[in-house]
């Protein structure tokens, strides 16, 4: 355990020496939070929507962004480890490889709680509400905690069996393409063509049922539950991916 919290410090200590590969990532979320809804806040007087606050729609959206881009982090910093050689002789350390894949993983944890608050805090400024249901911020976090688990072993997988900045590009495209391919923007009901379809088997939809259980009215917990099993799923599958592609780098 001693090797992964190591790890994990040293890449929480990167984020103070190279600031520009984090706060990009935090100021996208916030951004996005600002610019939809205000630009969107029309978008309550639509028969159907289900708030009449247009930033309790979208700030779990941008907070589960902000969480992946928190997991991405740590596949640009793998990355960056591979191509220097460092990584090579962290390898040949006496400890597991689980624990050489623990480490990135709570470091992707804090960074995502970083996120989850800073996000937050403006999107209570600009008047994001909870509804009544007892969940509030606790749903963001537990939707934040599951997207950057998801996002570390997907961004870590991919580093390691690109060992470039090919894998970086991928990650970020997979990540918006997963994320606004989802009801990011609308509610399902309210959509109409092929981007429906799309949506209501996505199953990053349901993952932000559960980030925004707390803020939207009509989320049932049977939606919170089927969401919550397929984060877990995923996650899983992501551990997985990353796990068989470290093995790959001793091959």
């Amino acid at each position: 355990m001693s090797a992964s919290l190591g790890i994990a410090t040293r890449s929480l200590q990167n984020v103070r020496r190279l600031p520009s590969a984090f706060v990009p990532a935090l100021l996208m979320p916030i951004f996005q939070v600002v610019a939809f809804s205000g630009t969107y806040a029309g978008v309550t007087q639509i028969p159907g929507f289900p708030t009449d606050r247009s930033v309790n729609w979208y700030l779990p959206m941008a907070v589960t962004m902000g969480a992946s881009f928190a997991g991405l982090g740590t596949g640009f910093s793998m990355i960056r480890d591979l191509q220097t050689g460092f990584y090579d002789r962290l390898r040949m350390a006496p400890t597991s490889r689980r624990q050489l894949l623990l480490g990135p993983y709570i470091a992707a944890w804090v960074r995502a709680c970083i996120a989850v608050v800073l996000v937050s805090i403006f999107g209570f400024a600009l008047g994001a509400r909870p509804v009544g249901n007892g969940l509030g911020t606790f749903s963001l976090f537990i939707a934040g905690i599951g997207m950057a688990t998801i996002g570390t072993g997907w961004g870590l997988g991919l580093a390691y069996r690109f060992r470039d900045m090919r894998a970086a590009a991928i990650m970020q495209l997979t990540l918006f393409l997963g994320l606004f391919l989802t009801d990011a923007q609308t509610p399902i009901p309210l959509m109409d063509g092929w981007l429906s379809y799309v949506a209501r088997w996505n199953p990053l939809t349901h993952v932000l049922d559960v980030a925004r259980i707390g803020f939207i009215d009509g989320i049932s917990g049977r939606d919170f539950l089927i969401g919550m099993l397929i984060m877990v799923a995923i996650s899983a599958g992501a551990w997985l991916f990353a796990l068989t592609g470290l093995v790959r780098l001793d091959d």
